[in-house]
């Protein structure tokens, strides 16, 4: 079984050890270690018992605390957990897709143009016609 020292406020302790947890055993003797510092700066040279006893419980203080948070972070995680399961899956975004129109205008056949273009000739030939007669009258009416 391994043996293992630390020192805590100082003072060396010799722990022993399952095989492998030495480094879990040294990380644990630090944070001791440095709330038993603490209470030393403050308070002076202490017994061995009473120094470890109130940095124990100023680390199990913060021990509590943190396992408030965490409380309260998982309670937080399992609300968002549930908000999350009730949104959809899956969400339209609407996309436009260009469309393309063919508007097919008939072409009108070159016969029917040019009895279009006839009938226009005629319509003004006519149109002369009248203002021609009507500007004869109105000569023989004023003479």
């Amino acid at each position: 079984m391994p043996q293992v020292e630390i020192l805590i406020g100082g003072r060396p302790f010799e722990l022993a050890c399952q095989p492998g947890e030495e480094r879990f055993l040294q990380k644990a003797a630090s944070l001791l270690d440095a709330e038993a510092s603490v209470i030393a700066s403050q308070i002076g040279r202490m017994p061995e018992g009473r120094m470890l006893l109130m940095a124990g419980l100023m680390l199990a203080d913060k021990t509590v605390h943190l396992e408030e948070r965490l409380r309260e972070a998982e309670a937080r995680l399992s609300y968002l957990e549930q908000e999350n399961a009730s949104l959809p899956r899956t969400v339209e975004v609407p996309v436009e897709v260009p469309v393309e129109v063919r508007i097919e205008i008939p072409t009108i056949p070159i016969e029917v143009r040019q009895l279009f273009a006839d009938v226009a000739t005629e319509a003004e030939a006519l149109s002369r016609a009248v203002e021609s007669m009507s500007a004869d009258q109105d000569v023989n009416q004023t003479a």
